[in-house]
């Protein structure tokens, strides 16, 4: 079968790419106390990492929902999903070298080897379902919180705060890692990209630009490699400015 790239959903995968990277820029330049901003609750910062998290994952979505138009066999699906797994503990392993005391244990690749999975066996339900059922996916965070905080004894609350449980994403408080992406509500986004495919017409796209549409076919590479850059490229920076003093 001749697995073909949609250059439409490739793009909107690197114009997040590019996004993503200007975010850690800044997070970095933070981290290295070059400049003072707080990426942890400033709304304006808090706002971007969801809009990043959600097109990423609305892309994972749209693509899951082209790969089964295109009959992709699951030997493929799984050979991808071993790599990002790889990715995922590649992640965890260098921010506990980082940040040994939030290390991101449950981020964005983790996240995906569960939701890729679930929005393949998805892709196959009606529109209306999985319109309804993302929509669903996305309140259910908000509908726990309050649950949880007003009908809920302190132990209910502890278990589904505590490790493991925490990763449904029905918290009432973000646990200290640097990077949290549960099931509920990304499992939403996920669906609502395969809904999104459905209903856009992404083949007929023609004038997308071609740099961000390559860009887009590289993610997981791109993911795992541009922080590593971004940082070792301010750190010799900061030491070329310190020796200059």
């Amino acid at each position: 079968m001749n697995h073909q790239r949609i250059d439409a959903i490739d793009a909107l995968r690197g114009v997040a790419m590019l996004w993503m990277t200007l975010f850690h820029f800044g997070f970095d330049l933070q981290a290295l106390g070059l400049w003072q901003q707080n990426f942890y609750q400033d709304p304006f910062w808090t706002t971007q990492r969801t809009l990043i998290v959600s097109l990423f994952l609305t892309c994972a979505g749209m693509g899951q929902a082209a790969a089964l138009a295109q009959q992709q066999s699951w030997a493929r699906f799984w050979r991808r999903w071993l790599q990002i797994a790889g990715g995922a503990a590649l992640v965890s392993v260098g921010s506990w070298w980082m940040f040994p005391r939030s290390w991101i244990y449950f981020g964005v690749l983790h996240a995906m080897l569960l939701l890729l999975p679930l929005a393949r066996w998805a892709a196959t339900w009606s529109t209306t379902r999985l319109l309804l059922l993302g929509g669903l996916a996305i309140a259910s965070k908000w509908i726990a919180a309050y649950a949880l905080s007003n009908w809920s004894g302190a132990e209910f609350i502890a278990f589904f705060n505590a490790p493991g449980p925490n990763l449904l994403g029905w918290i009432t408080r973000k646990p200290l890692t640097e990077d949290y992406v549960p099931l509920f509500p990304w499992l939403g986004a996920v669906l609502w990209g395969v809904v999104a495919y459905r209903l856009l017409p992404w083949t007929r796209w023609s004038a997308t630009p071609a740099g961000l549409a390559r860009l887009g076919r590289y993610s997981l590479s791109y993911y795992l490699l541009h922080q590593p850059v971004l940082i070792a490229a301010l750190t010799a920076l900061l030491w070329l400015r310190q020796q200059g003093a």
